[in-house]
């Protein structure tokens, strides 16, 4: 048994699409979660920017004394979790990425046309593809990067036209001249525009590696004994910049988990912190 919280991070409020299927699933498990609102998107920023980015949220979900930290971050998973679980050997670090691929092919067979969306880093870095590929290397598998989607969702623009055409303008072609069947949301952000996506192109099966990353936290706490029990520890919820779409969109994801697990909102910027010796 082990009651300390679980560390959640995101280069902004993408990653909070994973806490609900958390709570949901786990429900006497704690929460700190670490958005950088301030500094977000990370998917179009240099891998070096990235990394020092993530070393610095790790050190403060660390320092806040986690039993574990979830990578709920593609472009992060796709590019630090080696570096990161090399950093903090004693601590399980959980990538997005690897639950997802192996998601993928339990779901699909060799006649599967499988499409991967993220960010430009994610595809760039074709982490997918490759753990698809080195376990089912048989299935067919495309990429593309869709930028725009995270400033977008970002900034709440979800429910509306504008988001309907940026999706068409990105996957019309990509779906159509790959024949695919299968999307793979491949940015913790994405789930928050599946309705969209599915309104559009309905034939498509869509694989969300929000929800399916539950599955190996649950495992990883199992195997090591460290199941909360009866914890009165208060999900907390870090933002580098906390802005009025950031608590809109708790409360939009947490519409249907249970009230007592609704959150405590703090505004932390770290790289502020740091600069002024508080760290």
């Amino acid at each position: 048994m082990d009651n300390r919280p679980i560390g959640f991070f995101d280069s902004g409020l993408g990653g909070l699409t994973s806490i609900p299927y958390l709570m949901n699933t786990l429900p006497q498990e704690r929460v700190i979660y670490y958005g950088d609102t301030a500094r977000t998107p990370y998917g179009s920023k240099a891998v070096t920017t990235i990394r020092r980015f993530s070393r610095e949220i790790t050190d403060f979900l660390v320092e806040s004394n986690v039993k574990m930290i979830v990578i709920a971050c593609n472009t992060i998973s796709s590019t630090c979790l080696g570096e990161l679980r090399q950093r903090f050997p004693d601590i399980p670090i959980v990538g997005i990425i690897t639950p997802a691929a192996q998601e993928v092919v339990n779901q699909c067979d060799t006649a599967s046309r499988i499409g991967v969306i993220g960010t430009k880093v994610t595809i760039a870095s074709h982490a997918y593809r490759n753990f698809i590929e080195e376990l089912k290397p048989e299935l067919s598998i495309f990429e593309t990067a869709c930028p725009a989607f995270v400033p977008l969702i970002e900034e709440g623009i979800i429910d509306n036209e504008i988001m309907d055409m940026t999706i068409r303008y990105y996957m019309d072609d990509f779906v159509e001249k790959n024949g695919l069947d299968t999307v793979v949301l491949g940015c913790t952000h994405y789930p928050l525009i599946q309705e969209n996506i599915s309104r559009i192109y309905p034939q498509l099966r869509i694989i969300n590696p929000s929800s399916v990353v539950i599955g190996q936290i649950d495992r990883i706490l199992t195997a090591r004994d460290m199941h909360a029990e009866n914890s009165d520890f208060t999900n907390v919820f870090y933002a580098s910049d906390l802005s009025e779409n950031f608590v809109n969109m708790i409360d939009h994801i947490f519409a249907d988990v249970d009230e007592d697990k609704k959150v405590k909102f703090m505004n932390f910027d770290l790289e502020k912190e740091r600069k002024n010796g508080l760290l």
